[in-house]
């Protein structure tokens, strides 16, 4: 089990342009990043334009999901195998034509297909963006470099709903996609100027590790994407899914530990700090993505927002999240980083506690000022659970410990939609059923005949006006309940931090100065 190690400062690596290495790779990993979430509130513009029926425009999210997933663990063999600056210039082509030919697809078959290129360039392009600006820096800029790094990771799902409603308001939906054209040239460019070469360093590729693990994951996140559509474990589907990911898994697990060389170094995992880092960075995953998802259609099936109204009143999280970034990168050498993680999880707490209270007639100020609150959170844990991290982990391992946290964020992601949306559905029928066994008989029957007599309806009309309250109201408290799970399981997460050794980065760098 790795412990922390005093770190002693070190001058900076003769690496030429670090700011602009450090820009080049942010702009080209903020691009899979948005796409997480820009194509989610464009999906009923693409249903339309595509001839798809609304089980199948789904695929359309979950071919992009599936393909990331299972190229993230691939991640670190690639770059050793082609070279680090060779493979992210090459993912960063791909991303950028699959983009436009996504935004050209005449029907749904294309869309998929170009849809999984996207998502699998993509699963490059972010954890090798993490590895090359830690390496990039000394350990004791660690904590400022990954505040900024992490900065882009938590604002693209954010803004992806903003941008994407204003993108179908002011155009077309598929301007979601055209967008990253000029975003994917200038970041090849200036990523191609100045990264440096690097020489490839081969290693063998574990063909049965890597089947093992596309049958698991992808088969995981096929039965977590389809679950709510095919009524969950009441599907044989989703059970023969939840059977074959639960059989590559432990296949994967078992080959890994018994292999000299794995497509996945699972000793990764002894190093503590990193082990637990990683629980936590499936927690934000859920929180992060599963508000992002929740919040926009409660606001526009509920409150009635316009869609880009909704993405605006989103934006705050963003904000909050940027500012809180600023902080970290600054202040982080002179605080115990797991204060800065456990304080900004009570802060998610305290934000999802305050949506608990949220009503159908309130004003735009409670949306504000917790997505905010939510936002900083979000920063502070973020940064300070990254360098923590990363802080005892060796330098070979980077690649591969960029790309499991990539995974297990994507992973807690999925996990927290589909879960979320289930109980979601589940829970506005149990609220429908039990606010109707409070209304008497007597009084539905009052209702309508005073309906009928001073509005010359009949009883369904009054019994259908009925009906949709009921079901409006049951929704909203489900929505409160979903807001509730979640503050439970980051308060929950909070004392982790302080299970995660401190790194002595701060001595290291007050030693420098």
């Amino acid at each position: 089990m790795a412990h922390a190690t005093t770190i002693t400062s070190s001058e900076p690596s003769a690496e030429p342009n670090r700011a602009m290495i450090v820009a080049s790779v942010m702009l080209a990993a903020f691009m899979p990043l948005l796409d997480t979430t820009v194509a989610n509130v464009v999906l009923p513009q693409m249903q339309g334009s595509l001839s798809a029926t609304r089980e199948t425009i789904s695929w359309v999210l979950t071919s992009y999901i599936v393909a990331s997933a299972v190229m993230m663990p691939m991640v670190a063999w690639a770059a050793a195998r082609v070279g680090r600056r060779r493979l992210f210039l090459g993912a960063i082509v791909i991303f950028t034509i699959a983009s436009m030919l996504c935004g050209l697809a005449a029907n749904l078959g294309q869309m998929i297909v170009f849809r999984l290129l996207q998502g699998a360039s993509g699963a490059i392009l972010v954890p090798l963006s993490q590895a090359i600006i830690l390496d990039a820096y000394p350990r004791e800029r660690h904590g400022q470099m990954m505040a900024i790094w992490g900065a882009g990771i938590m604002i693209g799902p954010i803004l992806g709903p903003t941008l994407g409603g204003w993108l179908a308001d002011a155009a077309d939906w598929r301007w979601v996609f055209y967008i990253n054209l000029p975003v994917g040239i200038l970041a090849f460019l200036s990523t191609s100027t100045f990264l440096e070469k690097d020489k490839p360093n081969p290693r063998r590729f574990d063909l049965a590790g890597f089947i093992y693990l596309v049958i698991g994951i992808g088969s995981l996140q096929l039965m977590l994407d389809r679950g709510e559509l095919k009524d969950w474990f009441h599907s044989y589907e989703i059970l023969i899914e939840a059977a074959v990911a639960a059989s590559g898994l432990w296949m994967f697990a078992v080959h890994a530990m018994t292999m000299r060389t794995s497509l996945i170094d699972l000793r990764i995992f002894l190093d503590r700090n990193y082990a637990i880092g990683s629980v936590m960075a499936l927690v934000l995953g859920l929180v992060l993505v599963a508000v992002a998802a929740l919040l926009p259609t409660m606001m526009q099936t509920l409150l009635n927002y316009p869609t880009l109204t909704s993405g605006i009143l989103i934006a705050p999280r963003g904000v909050g999240t940027m500012l809180a970034m600023i902080i970290a990168g600054r202040t982080l050498h002179l605080v115990d980083a797991r204060s800065y993680a456990t304080f900004g999880l009570l802060l998610i707490s305290l934000s999802l506690y305050q949506m608990t209270k949220f009503d159908l007639y309130m004003d735009t100020w409670p949306l504000i000022y917790s997505g905010f609150i939510q936002g900083i959170g979000m920063g502070l844990s973020y940064a300070a659970l990254t360098t923590i991290s990363f802080s005892t982990l060796a330098p070979e391992m980077r690649a591969d410990g960029a790309a499991i946290s990539s995974l297990m964020r994507n992973l807690g992601s999925s996990i927290g939609v589909s879960l979320l949306i289930a109980l979601l559905s589940r829970n506005t029928q149990i609220n429908h059923a039990e606010i109707a066994e409070s209304i008497s008989a007597g009084v539905l029957q009052s209702d309508a005949g005073m309906i009928e007599r001073n509005l010359a309806l009949g009883f369904s009309s009054a019994a259908e006006l009925l009906n949709a309250e009921l079901t409006r109201q049951a929704l909203m408290i489900s929505y409160l309940n979903n807001f509730k799970l979640m503050m439970f399981i980051t308060l929950a997460a909070a004392p982790l931090a302080y299970l995660m050794d401190r790194p002595a980065i701060a001595k290291a760098e007050f030693a420098a100065e």
